[in-house]
């Protein structure tokens, strides 16, 4: 596929009728004389309550009795047989769910694709559909340069349905993904070995001791992370592991503090509201010796963090998985900046879940 190929394939994707036009209308008209529920606890699955009548949310993992907006939940083996489900899940499994809803008897499954692009703007997209439509408005020429700097056909499918599926929440676009959480970040094009590894992003502990095991080969781990719960965490998990340094920071483009969402688990992150102040460092600053390979996962933090290991970037040429899924434009931005560096790095792209989180850009 060509990049101008790419651009009509993505631009054909906004403009495709919902699948299951007819059930969405009669949902929206009132005219669905059945029992309709909804799978979600998120902002789509909230902002339907006002707009349609909704007997309950589907939650498997729900305490009985419990209820959650108003609205009871249920779980799947609880579903009438005639019940309408509302697909709102769109971050990490949705086709998963609908394959279960499915295979518990429940055929009128509607996507919140389906009943958006029924609704004519009635009902709001989702803020990552409406951050990647902007993006691709304004931007949709660099999309296409990023597009032909693949380097496999891989990549340059996973960047294709990504953003089809950013830009209109179908989940047609996500049937060839599944959850390969434990994958993320190692992939066979890497050919890791004999690393000296940057973490950063450490949470727990979980992606080094995934990286000790697969590659026991390794020189030395400096793992990053400034939440005190998640460290303690990470200590615990990595006490058999050898050759670990452990830097309760966060990693920026300056030297300094800043507040932190640290409890906030595996989503813990910079914020304006109430958190802890953390202290803050450059890769540059706190790492001397030459780096192999960098990965980040900083809640959209990361162009900010790049910035600050210019140094070990452009002398070491580490191997880089950057997390590029917070925002549209990080794909951009982590992009334009690396290539910046080296302009012969090879991309790559991958994509962990079915939803719209969880997409890495490597470059080697």
């Amino acid at each position: 596929m060509t990049p101008q190929e790419f651009r009509s394939a993505v631009s054909a994707a906004i403009d495709a009728p919902a699948a299951n036009q007819p059930l969405a209308l009669a949902l929206l008209s009132g005219m669905a004389d059945r029992p309709c529920f909804v799978v979600g606890r998120n902002e789509q699955a909230s902002g339907l309550i006002d707009r349609l009548r909704l007997d309950g949310l589907v939650d498997d993992f729900a305490a009985p009795g419990s209820s959650w907006r108003d609205l009871p939940t249920v779980s799947t083996a609880q579903l009438p047989a005639d019940a309408v489900v509302i697909n709102c899940s769109t971050s990490i499994s949705p086709v998963a769910v609908e394959q279960k809803l499915r295979a518990a008897g429940i055929d009128a499954v509607v996507s919140f694709h389906d009943l958006a692009s029924a609704a004519a703007g009635q009902i709001e997209q989702p803020e990552f559909v409406r951050d990647q439509r902007e993006e691709w408005r304004l931007f949709e020429a660099e999309w296409s340069e990023i597009f032909g700097s693949m380097a496999d056909e891989g990549s340059r499918q996973t960047l294709l349905d990504v953003v089809r599926y950013r830009l209109t929440a179908n989940t047609r676009f996500m049937q060839n993904y599944a959850l390969r959480m434990k994958d993320q970040y190692f992939e066979p094009f890497l050919d890791l070995r004999a690393e000296t590894f940057v973490d950063a992003g450490g949470f727990d502990g979980d992606t080094t001791e995934e990286f000790c095991r697969r590659y026991p080969d390794y020189r030395k781990v400096h793992l990053f992370e400034p939440s005190q719960t998640n460290m303690r965490a990470a200590k615990v998990r990595l006490a058999g592991q050898r050759d670990i340094a452990f830097h309760a920071e966060a990693l920026s483009d300056e030297v300094g503090s800043m507040t932190f969402d640290a409890e906030a688990g595996s989503a813990s992150a910079v914020t304006s509201g109430p958190g802890e102040e953390v202290q803050v460092t450059t890769l540059d600053v706190a790492v001397a010796e030459p780096v192999s390979f960098i990965k980040m996962d900083l809640e959209g933090w990361e162009t900010k963090a790049l910035a600050g290991c210019e140094r070990h970037i452009r002398d070491d040429r580490p191997k880089l998985a950057i997390a590029v899924y917070h925002r549209a434009s990080d794909f951009r931005d982590v992009w334009r900046y690396a290539r910046s560096i080296h302009p012969d790095y090879k991309v790559y792209l991958a994509h962990y879940t079915q939803g719209w989180s969880e997409t890495v850009m490597f470059f080697i």
